[in-house]
């Protein structure tokens, strides 16, 4: 009898210092709504945001992009928005066909996209691209996945992406990409 409750206890203890193992390796999201009025944007973020901006070439055309990034369990977050010269729409198709290729010769992979419907704060919604990319990347040619989505509304070009090793669970990628409303 004492056999076998001293096996008990050591599989109790076991189980938790493995449970306590699991917990530890498991990233903290802590989600937190940023709302971006200059740029026409609110998204759900999991962490604290940092900030950065750099001029960028399109077909010869320098646009402004600013970046919004979180990164947990390392898995990188990213709202960029790209400043347009205007509002036409063969303005916003080139801007999303540059973040399109672009994103796929990050992971040197052909740019496959499906169309996705996009939400607007007031109602509706707007016409984007969902993007599920994975390939070698970076100076040690290790692997990673890109999980984007495109848009354009106005003056603006927005990408939304999870870059990292492998995606987040599916609540997290759900929890970004379905928080996304544009202005």
């Amino acid at each position: 009898m004492l056999t076998n409750a001293l096996r008990s206890l050591a599989a109790s203890a076991l189980f938790a210092v493995f449970s306590s193992a699991l917990v530890a390796c498991s990233p903290t999201y802590d989600w937190r709504t940023i709302s971006n009025n200059t740029s026409g944007y609110s998204v759900d973020l999991p962490g604290r945001p940092a900030s950065d901006a750099r001029s960028v070439d399109v077909d010869g055309t320098p646009m402004q992009m600013h970046m919004q990034t979180a990164e947990v369990g390392g898995a990188v977050f990213v709202i960029g928005t790209l400043d347009l010269p205007d509002a036409q729409a063969a303005t916003q198709q080139k801007a999303l066909g540059f973040l399109r290729d672009g994103l796929a010769r990050n992971v040197g992979v052909p740019p496959d996209a499906r169309s996705i419907a996009v939400p607007l704060a007031a109602g509706g919604s707007v016409p984007g691209i969902d993007m599920q990319l994975s390939g070698k990347a970076g100076a040690k040619d290790e692997t990673r996945t890109i999980h984007a989505r495109l848009v354009a509304k106005g003056a603006h070009a927005y990408q939304l992406a999870i870059v990292g090793r492998e995606q987040p669970a599916v609540e997290q990628v759900d929890q970004f990409f379905q928080s996304f409303k544009l202005h």
